[in-house]
């Protein structure tokens, strides 16, 4: 055999075998046993901002998993497995409501932020919680010692101060959105909002709130594109023990906030009485 040829057919031997070798290491070789080695998944972790506290900023859509889809829309909880042992002012308040989505949904809604009669334009505030359970994206926008929170909806606004040290203010008049602070616990902001007129709702199904509520926001970013808010609320003059609720959403980098006008409710609400709504 020419040396040449001997030479040629050894390195193609040698490849052949080194593939071989190559694959069965891949496939677990001839053991079928043997588990396949699969390099561990980095943990997430939560970006930073320049002066170091977790990054939450971005532009954030509902997005509410299945389970919950059937009354995220309006509520925080299913009404058709429970509704928060109220008290006794409590459920006279619930049962006077006129909403229009949950048990207690009518055609002529008297609600204050959405009303179906016509008759009100429906632009007051939609108070805390239930600012998060209306269909619209949220901006949220950081800077050093605080988060503000935009809303679509309406256009509402949320200061948020995260300084150390920071306090609800004494004798503090009573607001539709509450007063809020916050504070970073390692990846999670905590918003603490007290000091709410009694006003509006806890959802959209008529949920009601005396001005002892008292609502606690914390906020994680689990995933890159993912952020949890987890709700309780305190009231004991509406509820006889603390309940929760949370929200889902999802970061959408190219959106941004649209414009949206509530007095048209106005308008459409006279065009649907008149039985023109397109």
């Amino acid at each position: 055999m020419p040396r040449r040829f001997l030479h040629w057919t050894i390195a193609l031997s040698a490849l052949l075998l080194g593939c071989s070798c190559r694959l069965l290491a891949q496939k677990g070789g001839n053991n079928p046993g043997r588990a396949q080695t699969v390099a561990p998944k980095a943990a997430w972790e939560v970006p930073k901002t320049a002066w170091g506290e977790p990054d939450f900023s971005g532009m954030w859509e509902p997005k509410m998993p299945p389970s919950a889809r059937e009354y995220a829309g309006y509520s925080f909880i299913s009404h058709k497995d429970a509704v928060p042992l109220m008290t006794p002012w409590g459920k006279q308040q619930y049962l006077s409501t006129k909403p229009s989505w949950g048990p207690l949904a009518t055609p002529d809604s008297t609600d204050m932020v959405n009303p179906t009669t016509g008759k009100e334009v429906g632009c007051f505030p939609t108070g805390v919680p239930r600012i998060w359970v209306h269909p619209f994206p949220t901006r949220i926008v950081q800077i050093p010692h605080g988060v503000y929170l935009i809303y679509e909806f309406n256009h509402f606004v949320r200061e948020i101060y995260t300084n150390e040290g920071r306090e609800h203010p004494r004798d503090q008049d009573p607001w539709w959105m509450g007063h809020s602070v916050g504070w970073w616990e390692g990846n999670t902001l905590v918003i603490d909002t007290v000091d709410f007129n009694d006003q509006t709702w806890i959802d959209r199904a008529g949920l009601p709130h005396s001005d002892k509520l008292h609502v606690i926001e914390r906020i994680t970013r689990p995933e890159h594109d993912k952020l949890h808010v987890d709700i309780t609320i305190d009231d004991p003059k509406a509820y006889t023990k603390t309940w929760s609720g949370f929200r889902e959403l999802e970061l959408e980098p190219d959106w941004h906030i649209t414009e949206m006008i509530c007095e048209d409710n106005i308008t459409f609400n006279d065009l649907k009485n008149q039985g023109k709504e397109q």
